[in-house]
Parts: structure tokens; C-alpha cells; sequence
């Protein structure tokens, strides 16, 4: 008598199931990414944007070629203030941008003498602007009207701002700086 040896069913083996494992796993990880590149896109669109300084006339707050974000949402939610630093479309050439710090707001009166800033006849504190970045001289008072900005460089020798072109209308802003990234020496927020 012959005998039959009878084979095992053949049974899926572990790599089948390994298989399928990494596939479900590589499914979680692909939501993962297309989750956090939306994210990001979201914030980078409606809530930060990441900019480049070009020029000196922010200096020592800010220099050349440093990259910074800025807020496009905050001011949804709160006004414009005496020393926030703004990036706005310039006034005489839309396409380009600019940012300056914001130095007298709507209903003030702003005088330069001497290189130094007087809001409606008071001394303006500016500790954010060196001696020797002062611009030595005067300019005649200028009135803000309603829902313009008058703003200046830190760097007034070498700021072109208000006092060449007038004030900034407040549907020409459309940021706060925020954070500095790069270099990442100077990694930090803007005050």
C-alpha cells in the first residue's frame, strides 16, 4: 500500500501580512502629510507669511537679507499701534512693499525737528533708534488723517518713509512683523 502523504493547506505565510501592515501603515503616514501640508499651507496664506528685509533702513532691529514672518491677521482683531513694526504696499508703486515702524496714528499731529519726533507737541520716546541713526533734520508737521499711518525707518539716515511721501492709507497694510527665522543667530520675535 502506497502511502499519501497529504500537504498542509497552504496558509498565507507572514509576509502577506506584513505586507498588508506596512500598506495600512503607509496609508496613516500619507494622511499625515497631506493633513500637515495643508496645515501649513493655511497658515502660510491666511495667517503668516514668510518675507525677506531688503535695505538697511530697519537697522539695528532689523538688517539685510533677514527673514522674517509676519502676521497678516492680527490687525482683524486689534488696531494698528504707535511702534508696531508694518509691512505695507508702498504708496507711489503698489507692487512693491515696504516696512517701517509706525509712528503716528490717526488724528495726530507729527513734527520732526532736528531729528527729533514730537507727537502733538510731546517728546516721542524712541529707545529702538541709535544716536548716530538719527537724521539731524527738520520737516514741517504733518496732520494724519483718518485711516492713514505716518511711519519711519529705525535708520533714518538711510529710511525713505513719510517724511518723502505722506502717509500710509490702512488699506495699504497688510502685516505685522512678527518672528525673525533667519539667520538663526537672530531667531526671535519682533517687539
Amino acid at each position: 500500500m502506497e502511502e499519501l502523504r497529504q500537504e498542509p493547506a497552504s496558509q498565507p505565510g507572514p509576509e502577506p501580512a506584513g505586507r498588508r501592515r506596512r500598506l495600512f501603515e503607509a496609508r496613516y503616514w500619507l494622511r499625515d502629510l497631506v493633513l500637515s501640508l495643508l496645515l501649513a499651507f493655511i497658515v502660510i496664506v491666511f495667517l503668516y507669511q514668510p518675507v525677506q528685509v531688503e535695505g538697511t533702513s530697519m537697522m539695528p532691529r532689523l538688517y539685510d537679507h533677514e527673514r522674517i514672518f509676519i502676521n497678516k491677521f492680527v490687525y482683524r482683531f486689534e488696531p494698528i499701534h504707535r511702534g508696531d513694526i508694518v509691512v505695507f504696499r508702498y504708496p507711489l508703486d503698489p507692487s512693491k512693499s515696504y516696512i517701517k515702524r509706525v509712528i503716528g496714528l490717526p488724528g495726530e499731529w507729527v513734527s520732526i525737528r532736528q531729528g527729533v519726533v514730537e507727537i502733538n507737541g510731546k517728546l516721542l520716546q524712541e529707545r529702538y533708534v541709535p544716536p548716530n541713526y538719527l537724521d539731524h533734520d527738520s520737516y514741517p508737521p504733518v496732520y494724519v488723517e483718518s485711516g492713514h499711518y505716518y511711519v519711519l525707518g529705525d535708520h533714518r539716515d538711510s529710511s525713505n518713509d513719510s517724511r518723502m511721501w505722506g502717509t500710509v492709507d490702512r488699506s495699504f497694510i497688510y502685516g505685522k512683523a512678527a518672528f525673525i527665522y533667519w539667520p538663526l543667530t537672530d531667531l526671535g520675535t519682533l517687539q
